[in-house]
C-alpha cells in the first residue's frame, strides 16, 4: 500500500479511470438534477405543506444562493483539509439531508433542508472537478474526462423534469429528494475505492482566512439575490438597489481584505493570471447568456407567440439537444485547435447567438431556435474548456479553489444575466406579465423590450468575451 506521501500514478486512459469517473459523474449528476427535478414538484409541495408562492420560490432559491455563495470558501478549505476528505463530508451531509425530507411537515423545515443541501453541494462541486483534473496527467485526457462528467450532468438536467413527472405519478414528492441519498452513497463508494487520499505535500498549508471567506460569501450571495429582489420588489423599490449596493460594498471589502491578509482565501494575483482570468470571464459570459436567454425565450414563446407551457418546453429543445449531444464536438475541437482557441471560438458563438436573438428573434421562431443552438453550442465547449484552463493556470495545491472560482463565475454570470433581462423587461414593458390578455400596443411593447434585452445581453457578453480574448492572447506571449 503506498504511503500518504507517495503520489498515485495518473491514469493513462479513460477506461482505467472508470471507477472514480463514475463516482465523480454521480456527484455532478446530483448537482445538476437537484433544482430541475424539484421544480416539477412545487405544486404538490405547495398543496401538501400549504406553502405560499414566495415560500415555494425560496425552496429553490435557498439552495442556489447557499451553493453559489459558499463555493469559494469551501473550495479554499478543501485545498487545506483535503479534497477527497471534503468530498466525503459533503456526500454524507447530502445523503442525510436527502433522507430527512421524509420527516418534513412544515415548509420552513424543507427550506432549512434545502440550505443544508446547498452546503453539501458547495463542498462537493469544487472537489468533483478538482479530483477529475488530478486523475490524468495530460490536458487531452482531462478534457475528455471532464466532458464525460459534464455530459452526465447535462443529461440529468435535461431529463430531470420529465423523470420527476413520471416519479410523481407513482410516488410522493419526497421521493424526488430522497433519491439523492443512494446516488450519494454510490459516489462515496466509488471515490473511496478509486481515488487515493490527498498527499500532505499537495495540500495548501496556510490558515483559512475567515474574514475574507465571510466577505466573499456575502458578496456572492448578494449578487445571487439581486434577480429575486428586482422580480419581487420591482426596479422602483429601494430593496433591489440596496441589495446591489450591499453586494458591491462586500466585494470591495473582500478585495481589500485579500490584498492585505497574510493568508488570503485566494491570492488575487492568481486570479489575475491571464489563463485563469480569461477562463473565468468565458465561463461567466456563457452562463450569463444561457440563463438569460432561457428566461427571455420562455416568456417570449408563451406571452408573445401564445404557446402553451408544454409547447414552450418543446421550443427549448434546440438548447437541450445541443447541450447534450454537443459534447461529441468538444474533444475533436480541442484536439484540432487547442483549449484556448476552442474557448475563443465558443465564446464568439455565444455572442453571435445573443445578437441573433436581439436582432431577429421577434420575426420568427426559426431565429429563436438558431439563437438557442448557437448559445448552447458555445456553452457546451466553454463549460469544459474554461474550467480546465482555470485549474491549469493555478498551482496544484489550489485546484479546488480554482474549480470553485469557475463554478462561482458561472453562478454569478447567471444571476447577472437574469437581473439584466428582468430589469430591462420591467423598464420597457408597462403591462403585467401575468395579465390574461394584452392590447396590440402591449404586444409591440413586449417585443421591443425583448429586442432591447437581447441587445443589452449581447453587448455585456461581448465585453466579457472581449476581455477574455485579450487575456487569452496575453497568456500565450
Amino acid at each position: 500500500m503506498p504511503s500518504p506521501d507517495h503520489a498515485p500514478r495518473p491514469h493513462a486512459s479513460l477506461r482505467s479511470a472508470w471507477l472514480p469517473m463514475t463516482g465523480l459523474a454521480a456527484v455532478f449528476l446530483v448537482e445538476m438534477l437537484d433544482n430541475s427535478i424539484l421544480n416539477v414538484a412545487l405544486p404538490s409541495i405547495g398543496r401538501e405543506l400549504g406553502a405560499s408562492t414566495a415560500a415555494l420560490q425560496w425552496i429553490t432559491l435557498t439552495y442556489s444562493v447557499v451553493f453559489g455563495g459558499l463555493m469559494i470558501a469551501l473550495g479554499g478549505l478543501a485545498d487545506r483539509f483535503g479534497r477527497r476528505r471534503m468530498m466525503f463530508v459533503g456526500l454524507t451531509i447530502l445523503a442525510t439531508a436527502s433522507l430527512s425530507v421524509l420527516l418534513v411537515t412544515e415548509v420552513w423545515q424543507l427550506i432549512a433542508i434545502r440550505a443544508v443541501t446547498g452546503v453539501a453541494a458547495a463542498m462537493t462541486a469544487p472537489g468533483s472537478m478538482a479530483l477529475a483534473f488530478r486523475l490524468f496527467a495530460t490536458d487531452e485526457l482531462r478534457v475528455r474526462g471532464m466532458n464525460i462528467i459534464a455530459t452526465v450532468g447535462l443529461v440529468g438536467m435535461a431529463v430531470g423534469p420529465v423523470a420527476g413527472g413520471m416519479i410523481l405519478a407513482i410516488a410522493p414528492w419526497q421521493a424526488l429528494l430522497a433519491m439523492n441519498a443512494p446516488i450519494a452513497l454510490l459516489a462515496f463508494a466509488a471515490i473511496a475505492k478509486g481515488i487515493a487520499a490527498d498527499r500532505p505535500a499537495d495540500l495548501h498549508r496556510a490558515p483559512i482566512d475567515i474574514t475574507g471567506s465571510l466577505l466573499g460569501t456575502a458578496a456572492i450571495m448578494g449578487v445571487m439575490l439581486v434577480p429575486t429582489a428586482f422580480t419581487e420588489a420591482g426596479a422602483a423599490s429601494p430593496l433591489p438597489w440596496v441589495t446591489v449596493a450591499g453586494s458591491a460594498i462586500a466585494a470591495v471589502l473582500f478585495v481589500v481584505r485579500e490584498r492585505s491578509a497574510t493568508h488570503p482565501i485566494i491570492e488575487l494575483e492568481l486570479i489575475a493570471r491571464p489563463l485563469v482570468a480569461s477562463g473565468l470571464l468565458f465561463k461567466a459570459a456563457a452562463s450569463l447568456a444561457v440563463g438569460a436567454l432561457g428566461y427571455l425565450v420562455t416568456l417570449h414563446l408563451q406571452l408573445s407567440l401564445g404557446w402553451s407551457p408544454a409547447q414552450a418546453a418543446l421550443g427549448m429543445l434546440p438548447q437541450v439537444v445541443v447541450l447534450i449531444a454537443g459534447g461529441a464536438l468538444v474533444t475533436p475541437l480541442v484536439a484540432h485547435v487547442g483549449m484556448t482557441q476552442a474557448a475563443r471560438y465558443a465564446s464568439t458563438l455565444i455572442v453571435a447567438g445573443l445578437a441573433v436573438y436581439g436582432l431577429l428573434g421577434t420575426r420568427s421562431y426559426l431565429w429563436i431556435a438558431l439563437a438557442l443552438t448557437l448559445v448552447a453550442l458555445g456553452m457546451r465547449v466553454v463549460a469544459v474548456v474554461a474550467g480546465t484552463n482555470v485549474m491549469r493556470g493555478l498551482p496544484e495545491n489550489r485546484t479546488s479553489v480554482g474549480a470553485a472560482l469557475a463554478d462561482t463565475a458561472g453562478q454569478v454570470g447567471t444571476a447577472v444575466g437574469l437581473a439584466l433581462a428582468g430589469t430591462t423587461l420591467t423598464a420597457l414593458f408597462a403591462g403585467s406579465l401575468a395579465a390574461s390578455s394584452w392590447s396590440p400596443d402591449q404586444y409591440a411593447e413586449f417585443d421591443t423590450a425583448v429586442t432591447v434585452a437581447g441587445a443589452v445581453l449581447a453587448a455585456v457578453t461581448a465585453l466579457l468575451v472581449g476581455a477574455g480574448l485579450w487575456l487569452s492572447r496575453k497568456s500565450e506571449r
